[in-house]
């Protein structure tokens, strides 16, 4: 199954903890089969005087959504993310990483909802999912 996925890092070295993430997310998830460029946006819906690096990735994946979401999670944990988002407050993070799009599906559940519901609001998603989408 195509994946695709939203990574965002806005602290440390930005650039390098992507790549370590798409490093780490083609061992446990699946082949990486293309990349956006980096792309720098300001904070969304928080203050902050980091602004962050995205990208966009497209995997092929075996994994099964939820399967995806754990492994991801788990990889940003390692990283040195200690939590996500609570009740739409976002803080400055190592590294973020959404799950945008899985093939076709919709899938409505508590932990996990894709299309991804916030990615048409931001260009920091948008911009890089088509460049690489063509």
């Amino acid at each position: 199954m195509k994946t695709y996925l939203g990574l965002g890092s806005n602290l440390g070295d930005k650039k390098g903890n992507i790549d370590q993430a798409i490093r780490k997310i083609a061992t446990v998830t699946g082949e990486v089969i293309c990349r956006s460029d980096y792309y720098v946006s300001a904070p969304w819906r928080f203050e902050s005087e980091h602004d962050f690096v995205n990208v966009v990735i497209c995997v092929e994946t075996a994994l099964q959504p939820l399967e995806l979401l754990h492994q991801l999670q788990r990889i940003e944990q390692e990283m040195g993310r200690d939590h996500k988002s609570v009740d739409g407050v976002y803080a400055d993070r190592i590294i973020d990483i959404d799950i945008l799009l899985y093939d076709d599906l919709v899938i409505d559940l508590p932990e996990l909802k894709v299309p991804h519901p916030h990615m048409k609001e931001r260009d920091f998603v948008m911009k890089p999912l088509n460049e690489i989408l063509g």
